[in-house]
């Protein structure tokens, strides 16, 4: 099934990036996400856009955000370039998801719905090796030493961006901007609305069920 379109939305703690690696795994497609698209195609030549900078490098060096023409360009360029996917952090916004529909078409459209208090829970009780990068947390996911990484003994720490007050400036970030694009696929034949309450074993089942139904 290594052509299987798959666009995954939801707030910050929902768990895309745990299910976007499960689906990529399973059904042998591609996971492409903002960030790893940007990576792996820093040094792409955009002086045909009138920007500020010839490069998405330039732009992640200076620490300014890479404008949306780019990011379109990238994960445009992403998605051409792989059989399957499944698309993990994009469209950010309604403009995105107007260049989304010019791109590709989608085979089905995973939301994941978590409530805000659990969504501020999981992301102030996340704790992040200092070494390795591994995540845990305080109550669901704890290390068998406390403050302790399992995989590599490095020290757990709380991210900056963790903090309550970080984590409901980022919700409310999402509610502004990405919100209204789950919205505009609400109701669509190939959009699924997925409880991410749940334990990740029976949201994979759920998600698993919606990808095999509809690809």
């Amino acid at each position: 099934m290594a052509d299987a379109h798959v666009l995954i939305l939801g707030p910050p703690g929902a768990g895309k990036g745990t299910q976007s690696s499960r689906i990529a795994d399973q059904f042998d497609v591609e996971h492409v996400t903002t960030g790893d698209a940007l990576r792996s195609n820093k040094d792409m030549d955009i002086s045909d856009m009138d920007t500020e900078y010839d490069t998405p490098r330039e732009y992640m060096e200076a620490g300014d955000l890479v404008p949306d023409a780019v990011v379109n360009a990238i994960v445009e360029e992403a998605l051409q370039s792989a059989d399957g996917y499944v698309l993990d952090g994009y469209p950010r916004n309604m403009d995105q998801a107007k260049e989304l529909a010019d791109m590709t078409d989608l085979d089905v459209i995973l939301s994941l719905e978590v409530s805000r208090d659990e969504l501020v829970d999981r992301l102030t009780g996340r704790r992040v090796c200092d070494d390795c990068g591994t995540n845990y947390h305080v109550e669901f996911d704890q290390p068998e030493e406390e403050g302790v990484c399992d995989e590599c003994g490095g020290e757990l720490i709380q991210r900056d961006d963790d903090n309550e007050e970080s984590v409901n400036n980022r919700l409310d970030v999402f509610e502004d901007n990405t919100a209204p694009v789950i919205d505009h696929y609400r109701g669509r034949e190939d959009f699924v609305e997925i409880d991410g309450e749940q334990t990740p074993d029976e949201v994979w089942a759920a998600i698993e069920a919606a990808i095999d139904e509809r690809v």
